[in-house]
Order: structure tokens, then sequence, then C-alpha cells
């Protein structure tokens, strides 16, 4: 079916407004972290896996890194094992990361690699085991109230944070043309296998690897002012003054941080972008207005 003109002619405004972009971005890289409805909804796993393929095809380096909270859940629901959360994390005992390992590591990972390999990509899935790619600790939380002699040390199990990252197998994967999609489950001086949060990962692979970009899939239009106003164009500071008068908080506070760690480390902007948008990692990185909220780093060009 042919275009009308205005239909062409709104194409063509759509290529020109990216053609600065597309030229600053080539060979730059960019961390994605996919979760949210995007990996739900079927349109939307589509065109964020034809978002993916494009990037890589005209010279941009997108390294996925991928959540599965939802998937684990419903599984260990259906195997009869009780979800047990402390301050927003799952408490994960050796059976529970039995099967965080096969739902990240196996089934959501093979799905995405297969979704983008679909649309024409090279992907290649691995998690955090693989050559050491994450390194783990062992994460734990204290409790301390007035009525309490000493701090109370929580052990909510095999859940981690990043202690480092391999950055050479990611490297290896980009400089042979693959796109890397990493499962965030690490490996820890003890060998065992630990759950981390898959927005720290992909804000601290960004940061190892001074990304040009750390973009954060959400099911959110982005953050909003006290008004429910989308704001972007943030800096540290700004974003710093939103969390004291309390405008940041609750869900969105976890994924802020990372975003600010992210370009306090190096990274050159931070993205929380609505995942709920067909192509919203497009429409953010090669648009003028984008589909939600940027925080600037401080790197200089």
């Amino acid at each position: 079916m042919s275009l009308t003109l205005a239909a062409a002619q709104n194409v063509a405004h759509v290529l020109t407004e990216a053609l600065p972009y597309l030229t600053k971005f080539v060979g730059k890289t960019m961390i994605i972290k996919y979760g949210g409805n995007a990996m739900i909804d079927e349109a939307l796993q589509k065109s964020f896996a034809r978002d993916i393929v494009l990037m890589k095809r005209i010279g941009i380096n997108p390294v996925v890194v991928h959540g599965g909270g939802p998937q684990i859940g419903n599984l260990l629901k259906r195997l009869g094992i009780q979800s047990e959360f402390v301050q927003g994390m799952r408490v994960t005992d050796r059976e529970t990361m039995d099967v965080v390992q096969m739902v990240l590591g196996g089934l959501v990972n093979k799905d995405i690699v297969t979704l983008i390999n679909g649309q024409g990509g090279a992907a290649v899935g691995l998690t955090g085991k693989d050559a050491e790619l994450i390194y783990a600790r062992k994460l734990t939380f204290t409790r301390n109230t007035p009525e309490m002699n000493a701090p109370e040390i929580i052990d909510i199990g095999h859940v981690g944070e990043v202690a480092s990252i391999n950055v050479a197998v990611i490297n290896l994967l980009i400089n042979g043309d693959f796109i890397p999609v990493i499962a965030p489950v690490g490996v820890g001086d003890d060998g065992q296998s630990y759950n981390i949060n898959a927005d720290l990962v992909a804000g601290k692979v960004a940061e190892v690897m001074q990304a040009e970009k750390l973009i954060l899939l959400t099911n959110t239009a982005g953050v909003l002012d006290k008004n429910q106003h989308l704001l972007t164009g943030l800096d540290a500071a700004k974003v710093n003054a939103l969390i004291e008068d309390g405008t940041i908080s609750g869900g969105m506070l976890p994924k802020i941080r990372c975003a600010l760690d992210a370009i306090q480390g190096g990274v050159g902007s931070a993205h929380i972008i609505d995942g709920r948008v067909e192509h919203a990692v497009l429409l953010e990185i090669f648009t003028d207005e984008g589909v939600g909220t940027l925080i600037r780093g401080s790197r200089k060009y």
C-alpha cells in the first residue's frame, strides 16, 4: 500500500530529526534494562526486539539486561513455594534460587534471545555465572528500632549485589557483532549463585563500560512531578532535590538511585522510559522529545 503525501512527509520528518543522533551515537555502547509490560505484551516484545536489532545494524552497540520477577513468582506459585519479600527483595533460599536460575537463565533469557534473533539480530544469552561475568557478594539488611539493643542483621538468602563485572566477556561479544543478553544471576567467591536486582546490574554494567546511555524500561511514563507531569532534562542536583522534597518516592526511588549512581560513575546519560509505548527505545534515543525522563551526566565531549 502506497503512503499518502502526509504520511510520507511524516516519515521524512522523523528520519531528518533522527539524523544528528544517528551520527552522534555510531560506535557507542548503550545498556538497556528490559522488563515490565514490554516483556509480556506481544506487540511490545516485537517492537523492542526490532529497536535492538536496528540499533546494532546502524552501528550502536546495545547490551540487554533483563529481569523476570513476575515469571519467577508464577513458577514458584505453581510449585507451591511461598514468595516472601524484605524491603522489596525476594527472600531466596536454595530451593528458590534453583527456580530463579531456571527462569532467568533458561526460560526468560532464551525467549529474549529468540525474540531478537527472530527480528534479524544475532543475540547471545548468558548469566553472570558465565566466565564469572558478574561477581557477586551476599546482600544483607540491618533493622534498627528504638527498643532494640543492637541492630538486627536480616539474612535473605541467595540475594546479592554486584562486586565486579568482567567487561572482557561483553566486549568479546560486541566485537564479534553479537548482542549480549544478560540474566542478573551472579556468582560469589563461595561458588554460590546469587539473585541480583536487574536495574542494579544494568547500572553497574553501564558504569564499568562507560556507556553512552543507560536506559531503564518501566511501566510508568517516567519521573513525574507532584502534579503528575513528566519531568525530563534533569541533572544530579535536580534529582536529589526532588528526592529531598518527596516528589520522587516509593518504587521510583531504587530506579532513580540506580540512574544517579550510573551518571556519577561516568555514564553519559540515564533514561527512565515508558516501556508500554511501542518502539520506546528508538523514540527516546532518536527524537527530540523522547518518551521518558532524561537524566544528564557530567561527561564532557
